[in-house]
């Protein structure tokens, strides 16, 4: 596409946009002009997350870019901003940012989206999924597509995929959990999710939301006794260095979404829309094989830090599997018909 082409359609999807393309959402979004950045050429695209630039997801946000700048040169100028903590913001900021356009798109947990969005907290369920291959299908199906929906009804946002956070596992400070008993009293940072504090209540510890910023200093000054996160998680925020104890109870799946500024995608020319869901589709690829990884040298990690990880035995399994059963009766009186039926409720 020349410039020239790109320009006038860019101005002209722009303007459709403004004039009513969000009228049916029936948010207010119809209302918000789109940026400069996103009309006139080159075309800004700010990426951002929260990983070191070497971490899996700071990669995928670079194919993405990679992609898109290869197919249309000078008319798309793209930028990262791999770890936002790194200027002071929080992990929790950066929904709003996107959503006010300072970002153009970035990657969150959806964890962080359940203030506002409620209904993104039935994909916190513990145990929701048995293995990865059925948790990547539900994402990539209707289940994830709805939750998409739901997002850009509450806020504006363009949902074009999801990344894998994965399974998550619990490390510690005080001694070896095998059932849980053993996490009885046990301080432990949770996302901020009410499924997620439930969940722990029930497994015998104290949860306490905290952002990722804090987490570290928490550890490090001994006011926090456990964390839960991905074993690459785990490694890549040092947290491995003071947690000698950790077990592998892939207590929940977590998905980020890849979640664009609307108001900026939806005046895009359509090519530039469409190579952009391209290219997104291709990266998640990218970062799931590159998780699978990432977790094998973790744990590889963990213990040449002089860790231990303990694999639960079924029965170990079904103990955290019974305890927290509660959740799933409460979940019924909290999520419509149509969420329950998609996560087998």
């Amino acid at each position: 596409m020349s410039r020239r082409k790109f320009l006038k359609a860019s101005a002209v999807i722009g303007a459709g946009a403004v004039t009513g393309a969000f009228a049916g959402a029936g948010t207010g979004f119809a209302q918000q002009k789109a940026p400069r950045s996103a009309t006139s050429t080159p075309i800004r695209i700010l990426m951002a997350g929260y990983a070191p630039p070497s971490n899996g997801f700071s990669l995928s946000l670079k194919r993405i870019g990679d992609r898109v700048q290869a197919k249309f040169g000078k008319d798309v100028d793209v930028k990262y901003l791999y770890n936002i903590l790194d200027l002071g913001y929080k992990g929790e900021d950066l929904p709003w940012l996107v959503e006010d356009g300072v970002l153009t798109m970035a990657y969150q947990s959806s964890s962080y989206f359940t203030g506002q969005i409620p209904d993104l907290g039935i994909a916190d369920l513990p145990f929701l999924f048995p293995d990865t291959a059925k948790a990547r299908a539900a994402m990539d199906g209707r289940f994830g597509a709805t939750l998409a929906q739901r997002m850009e009804a509450k806020a504006n946002y363009r949902i074009l995929g999801w990344f894998e956070n994965g399974f998550r596992h619990i490390s510690n400070r005080l001694r070896p959990i095998h059932t849980p008993a053993d996490m009885k009293g046990m301080t432990i940072r949770v996302l901020p999710s009410k499924v997620q504090e439930r969940t722990f209540e029930l497994l015998g510890a104290t949860p306490r939301v905290l952002d990722l910023s804090e987490l570290l200093p928490a550890i490090k000054a001994g006011t926090l006794d456990a964390q839960e996160n991905p074993f690459s998680n785990t490694t890549t925020y040092g947290v491995h260095k003071f947690h000698k104890f950790h077990t592998a109870s892939n207590h929940f799946y977590l998905s980020r979404p890849i979640f664009f500024h609307r108001t900026s995608f939806d005046a895009w020319p359509k090519e530039l829309q469409d190579e952009m869901r391209a290219a997104v589709r291709d990266s998640i690829e990218f970062q799931r094989a590159l998780h699978v990884k990432e977790e094998e040298d973790a744990m590889v990690e963990i213990r040449k830090e002089g860790g231990t990880i303990v694999e639960l035995t079924p029965a170990e399994h079904k103990l955290f599997v019974d305890a927290v059963n509660p959740i799933y009766g409460e979940a019924r009186g909290q999520y419509d018909r149509e969420l329950l039926s998609l996560a087998n409720l």
